[in-house]
């Protein structure tokens, strides 16, 4: 084997994290409400280019058998109940989350040295939210929800962009485009969210919030 160059060796890869600490007394009451706080401080990095779509998540399920399968989807809206994302009801994560609706959530923000991961419960959001949702959404993007039979497998790229040229005669630009009954979103209610802060030394802050029986919030700071 020869040596490999150690700008491609990912164990020679060395970053230290100087970044001003995170602390117990930073803490917001509610995760949520420290979530919208780091979240808002994210979208404004993105502003000037440091982050790119802060908005975007590693959503983790599993299936019936509890093999795993991971992949980046974005956040579309957040409140006091929790996080929401929207997909085909037909794609792996749908089928997996109607077996098992555990799922983990991963908010990646590599250049402010900060992680997010949220565990919880995913439920489907009613239709006049996902409508409402879809009306939002550019006109290309509304016929791709109807072209794509998302995780399927497909002929060829020929064939799905004539799927897609074929609602785009049947629904010009302008025209309104039906919600897909296949289509929707889903709400992850958390029952345990970490903030992680990166420090020198890999000695890292890590700040967990677990939901209790009575609705309150226990902090947890772990090892990194």
């Amino acid at each position: 084997m020869t040596d490999r160059d150690p700008i491609l060796d990912p164990a020679a890869m060395r970053k230290q994290y100087r970044v001003e600490g995170f602390d117990e007394t930073d803490l917001a009451a509610h995760p949520m409400d420290q979530f919208t706080r780091w979240f808002e401080q994210a979208a404004r990095a993105a502003v000037h280019g440091t982050i790119y779509e802060p908005n975007a998540m590693v959503v983790s399920t599993a299936d019936a058998e509890g093999r795993p399968s991971s992949r980046t989807v974005l956040l579309k809206q957040y409140d006091a109940q929790g996080f929401v994302f929207y997909t085909n009801y037909e794609s792996r994560k749908a089928l997996d989350l109607a077996v098992n609706p555990y799922v983990s959530l991963l908010f990646p923000w590599h250049p402010l040295a900060r992680q997010v991961v949220v565990a919880g419960t995913a439920r489907r959001t009613g239709r006049d939210e996902t409508a409402a949702y879809f009306r939002t959404r550019p006109h290309g993007s509304q016929l791709g929800a109807w072209a794509s039979a998302q995780s399927s497998v497909v002929a060829s790229r020929a064939a799905l962009e004539a799927s897609y040229e074929e609602l785009h005669d049947r629904y010009p630009e302008g025209e309104q485009v039906p919600v897909p009954p296949h289509w929707g979103g889903f709400r992850v209610a958390p029952r345990m969210i970490e903030f992680w802060q990166g420090r020198e030394n890999r000695l890292h802050d890590r700040l967990r919030y677990v939901s209790e029986a009575d609705g309150s919030w226990r902090v947890e700071r772990l090892s990194p």
